[in-house]
């Protein structure tokens, strides 16, 4: 059978790397842990383990430990029966019965309760379970491959998680690498993306120029794949010509690679005040904090060298008492 990579793309050594392993391990029912920062894919991986798995035509069955409150994670994986505890008005199916002949794919496994690990290792180790509130014993045959962003070993010693969890799960370990650490896949990814979100453009696909490219080698990403993507879309959207310069790169990314990002103006060109706008809010942000942030640093800044240093100056330009813009100083680690 022909390896389905699931959409994963990319040709540099490390992920070269994890493919070789990959191939490897899919074919057996081995109980996998894979690891890697948020954003790295780790999803896809998991996806190509089954795919390319003895269990590809059973169910692929996924859950998110950190995404589910704790007391109701129980019922998801195992299931109830009817009057287990409040609003358990009929009895339910879990995860684990619905995957039956498949895997389950624990995502950030990390987050889970330490009662629940105990109910995990047993599947693991005796692949039998009950429901919350029954006293059937259900049997399953289930592949479970787990994933997490956190150091599981560091977990354990802190006692946030089972030392026997963690071995019982950590039978292959895959390590997802970082897209920074992966080369030229950054390009190959950002074409791709450009690409499919350019299909969507009155004036075609957008291109990357020479000084964009390298520029866009050179910074860490660090949200990894989904930032790339993310950032791909946004410029489908926001560049008007065909190509990704210099100028639509956000202040952020020309910073960490040591490149002055040209000034902004902040009047009209007829001299007018122009309030900023979401364009602003997503080049300097991303998130609203972060740009109001570095709208009062600069304007801090600003005062302190309009009042060469004088503090009360300073309070006095911005409109503030002094006691207040110290504390901001000291906040920001400006003082």
């Amino acid at each position: 059978m022909a390896f389905d990579p699931c959409g994963i793309i990319g040709k540099s050594t490390p992920l070269q790397e994890v493919f070789r392993v990959l191939t490897k391990v899919a074919p057996s029912d081995s109980t996998v842990l894979v690891t890697g920062e948020s954003g790295t894919g780790k999803e896809l991986l998991v996806r190509a383990l089954h795919r390319n798995s003895k269990r590809a035509d059973k169910p692929f069955v996924p859950i998110n430990c950190g995404a589910i409150p704790r007391e109701l994670l129980e019922s998801e994986l195992f299931g109830h029966e009817k009057g287990a505890f409040t609003h358990a008005i009929r009895t339910k199916v879990g995860r684990f019965e619905l995957a039956h002949g498949g895997t389950v794919f624990l995502d950030e496994i990390g987050e889970m309760d330490l009662l629940l690990q105990v109910k995990i290792l047993r599947v693991l180790q005796e692949r039998e379970f009950e429901r919350v509130g029954g006293s059937k014993t259900i049997k399953t045959d289930v592949r479970i491959i787990a994933a997490t962003n956190r150091n599981l070993e560091e977990e354990v010693g802190r006692g946030n998680f089972r030392e026997d969890l963690f071995y019982r799960l950590n039978v292959i370990p895959i390590d997802l690498p970082p897209l920074r650490e992966r080369g030229e896949d950054v390009l190959t990814l950002a074409n791709y993306f450009l690409g499919r979100f350019g299909k969507n453009r009155p004036s075609g696909t957008l291109n990357l120029e020479q000084q964009a490219r390298n520029i866009l080698l050179n910074y860490s990403w660090p949200g990894n794949v989904r930032e790339l993507e993310n950032f791909m879309e946004r410029m489908s959207i926001l560049c008007d010509g065909n190509q990704i310069a210099l100028g639509d790169l956000p202040e952020k990314i020309l910073k960490e690679t040591g490149i002055e990002p040209p000034p902004r103006p902040l009047a009209a060109t007829d001299g007018a005040f122009r309030w900023p706008d979401l364009g602003d809010l997503r080049d300097y942000g991303p998130t609203l904090k972060d740009f109001l942030d570095q709208v009062e640093d600069r304007l801090l800044t600003q005062a302190l060298e309009e009042a060469e240093g004088v503090k009360n100056r300073a309070a006095e330009i911005l409109g503030i008492k002094r006691t207040t813009l110290i504390e901001k100083l000291k906040k920001k680690d400006m003082m």
